[in-house]
């Protein structure tokens, strides 16, 4: 099986946006390590509208030109240890800005790419893609959106086609959610581990120019919410997180979660790394030739870079872990 572990290269987008250092560098460190120990590689969806923010804001702050250094020196570190980065898109950072030293994020009418004109998503989505592509001197060809929101597809598919950006990988079958801020609905999507598709992301077309590479998604119990809960409160040492940020407000959620069974992606974040191991023997009986891993640098903790470590322990050399650089 090919194994796709990939990483959304990001901050946090609530009240803090969280720091640099332990938000994406330190936790990114320890990630590229368990890669080279592992002789294995990884993909990290490299939120670029952060990049351009940081880039226009470092020559009037200088503790920004340190971040914007360090940055770019891991992504760099990221490609020439055979590492792969893709385009990872939160359009919030279109109105954002820095002031009083912090980063205020304004994601009302700005956090899908769906809150924007047509014209707009096309310049932004040039812009973005020229920039990390120019940055690693690679040719990105998988996007990932940001919170997943990315439908209607409709309003991105001529601009894609434009830019080769031939595959996706932001659905998660099962999922759905709808607030103020953040809107998918992948509930009539596919249970494949790839398919072709064309106008819209949830429906299979065989000749369709894009292929979707879902997020493997898992059908968690409230059980598993209440432990995820418990624990990072019986055990912070293991299951805080390394990011100091604040997560964007997702109302009834934790609700939702604890009284119903709810589909959701399969991750080494956190105590979801405790489910890695039984999401791939649940993908090998189904027949599955691939698994789409999600993470996030911000999110990971010592227990989940524990369980990471020994579920490629188990499966490095069972398996394929492999980039979406290598797809043709």
């Amino acid at each position: 099986m090919n194994v796709y572990l990939t990483y959304d290269y990001e901050l946090f987008f609530g009240e803090s946006t969280g720091s640099v250092e332990k938000c994406l560098i330190h936790p990114t460190k320890r990630l590229l390590e368990l890669s080279k120990k592992h002789s294995i590689t990884m993909t990290f969806f490299v939120d670029v509208g952060y990049l351009i923010k940081l880039t226009e804001y470092a020559q009037f702050h200088a503790e920004l030109a340190e971040d914007l250094f360090k940055v770019k020196e891991q992504i760099h570190n990221i490609i020439s240890t055979g590492n792969d980065v893709q385009l990872h898109i939160h359009p919030h950072w279109e109105k954002s800005f820095y002031a009083d030293g912090k980063w205020n994020c304004v994601t009302d009418n700005a956090y899908k790419l769906a809150d924007f004109s047509d014209a707009e998503i096309t310049d932004i989505v040039k812009r973005y893609k020229f920039f990390i592509d120019d940055l690693t001197g690679k040719k990105t060809t998988t996007f990932r959106a940001g919170g997943w929101c990315i439908q209607p597809f409709n309003r991105l598919k001529e601009v894609f086609k434009e830019l080769e950006i031939k595959y996706d990988s932001s659905v998660f079958p099962g999922g759905k959610f709808e607030s103020t801020h953040y809107a998918f609905d992948f509930s009539s999507a596919p249970h494949k581990s790839s398919y072709r598709f064309e106008e819209d992301v949830c429906v299979e077309n065989t000749a369709g120019y894009f292929t979707e590479f879902p997020i493997t998604s898992y059908r968690y119990s409230p059980l598993f919410y209440w432990r995820l809960y418990a624990w990072g409160r019986i055990n912070p040492t293991d299951h805080k997180m390394l990011g100091d940020g604040t997560f964007l407000a997702q109302p009834g959620r934790k609700k939702s979660v604890l009284t119903n069974f709810t589909w959701n992606h399969v991750s080494t974040d956190g105590f979801y790394a405790s489910k890695l191991s039984t999401s791939l023997n649940d993908q090998l009986s189904k027949g599955s030739k691939e698994m789409v891993i999600i993470g996030h640098p911000k999110s990971m903790t010592n227990f989940s870079f524990k369980k990471l470590n020994s579920f490629l322990n188990e499966n490095a050399q069972k398996h394929v872990f492999t980039t979406f650089n290598s797809l043709k």
